[in-house]
């Protein structure tokens, strides 16, 4: 299992939550608006990235996921605000904390 950021920018706003929907399927955790952590193995990944394809539009919309090792993921700053952690997992939060 590997630790994912999902982050897009997607126009509509049918497909934003199609999109949004297909992360929480997955098990991420909303962490801003367009933003989705979480862990999934590389099937998952490459099924995540696969649907979000099949939903956005190629010409104006983008989907990122961002696999990160756990050593990357300590290393993250958290400045301002971050996320709500009442919406992220007790395992994410004892990687940030």
């Amino acid at each position: 299992m590997t630790m994912v950021w999902v982050v897009y920018d997607i126009t509509d706003n049918t497909t934003r939550k199609s999109v949004a929907r297909i992360c929480l399927d997955k098990g991420l955790y909303r962490v801003q608006k367009s933003v989705f952590l979480g862990t999934l193995n590389a099937n998952e990944r490459d099924s995540l990235a696969l649907e979000c394809e099949d939903e956005i539009d190629l010409d104006v919309d983008s989907v990122y996921v961002f696999p990160m090792d756990d050593e990357s993921f300590r290393k993250v700053k958290l400045l301002g605000q971050a996320f709500d952690k009442k919406l992220v997992s007790d395992e994410m939060l004892t990687k940030f904390f």
